[in-house]
């Protein structure tokens, strides 16, 4: 039985990997910053659960104790590319078998985004570490909807991004088990980096018509400035996330988060999840409740 760490075990690709590593008979120790709820339902999985700090190499070489293969995923926050180095040399350290390295779909070494820069340049740490690697280029989660959800109660659909940019969203959940599936079966994987999309590219509007379809009632879509926006979520004060925003849209404008592909459908053995699914799953997010 293989040994694999998970970190932001209790975020929304960290997860559905814990699960699905579980149910294909994998130790998992799930690496997270607090001991809360999230926490004790990946212990209640089947999951060793591990409080740590990623910045604290102590604290990663602990993590790595023993770990055959680990997936790399952090936050749109500072310190990127100081986590990404102490991870690597914990890993190469561990004589790791894989790295899985959660990165974006605009990955570049040229990108407007600091943050998008950064994955790009800790994709490189980890090709300069020795250890096999697989950096997922992902595009928009469809856990985009989720974020928004508090306006689209509300019959609001607002976003950053100019209503043409183009995107297919995916599922966290489907990220999490194409996660799995490659530590399952890593060698057609290994040295590559994935560019990973949902099943359907829609652009903005279309996609705001079809939550609504979903939903059965009008969702215009609403274009606001990055200001606006955070704003309207309490997230003002997000320096970091408002500066990588600020960025994307115009790498939407210029096609960058656009395409689809059939990795994770060939990954998994099954369909993607679709816009409808999603919002069905998640119905209760999107409706008032009234008593």
């Amino acid at each position: 039985m293989k040994t694999v760490l998970i970190t932001a075990a209790a975020g929304d690709t960290g997860r559905p990997a814990v699960a699905n590593l579980l149910k294909k008979g994998f130790h998992v120790r799930a690496l997270v910053r607090k001991d809360d709820d999230r926490a004790q339902k990946l212990r209640d999985l089947g999951a060793e659960v591990m409080i740590g700090d990623m910045a604290s190499l102590r604290d990663m070489r602990i993590a790595m104790n023993g770990v055959q293969m680990a997936y790399f995923c952090y936050p749109v926050q500072e310190g990127l590319v100081e986590n990404a180095v102490i991870f690597a040399q914990a890993a190469k350290e561990a004589q790791l078998e894989l790295i899985v390295n959660m990165s974006h779909k605009q990955s570049r070494p040229h990108a407007r985004s600091k943050a998008t820069q950064n994955h790009w340049l800790s994709e490189q740490i980890f090709e300069w570490s020795g250890i096999p690697f697989v950096h997922l280029r992902v595009t928009f989660f469809a856990e985009w909807l989720l974020y928004i959800s508090s306006q689209i109660r509300y019959g609001r659909y607002l976003m950053p991004y100019n209503k043409e940019g183009r995107f297919a969203p995916l599922a966290a959940a489907d990220t999490g088990a194409i996660i799995a599936g490659i530590m399952e079966n890593p060698a057609p994987y290994a040295g590559k980096a994935l560019p990973l999309h949902g099943p359907v590219e829609y652009s903005h509007e279309e996609l705001a018509a079809e939550v609504g379809r979903v939903l059965g009632k009008p969702l215009p879509y609403e274009h606001v400035t990055v200001s606006v926006f955070l704003e309207a979520f309490g997230l003002q004060d997000q320096t970091a996330m408002r500066k990588h925003f600020e960025a994307v849209t115009i790498d939407q404008q210029e096609g960058l988060l656009a395409g689809t592909d059939d990795t994770g459908r060939a990954i998994l053995g099954r369909p993607l999840t679709t816009v409808e699914e999603f919002i069905n799953q998640h119905r209760s997010a999107f409706e008032l409740s009234y008593a």
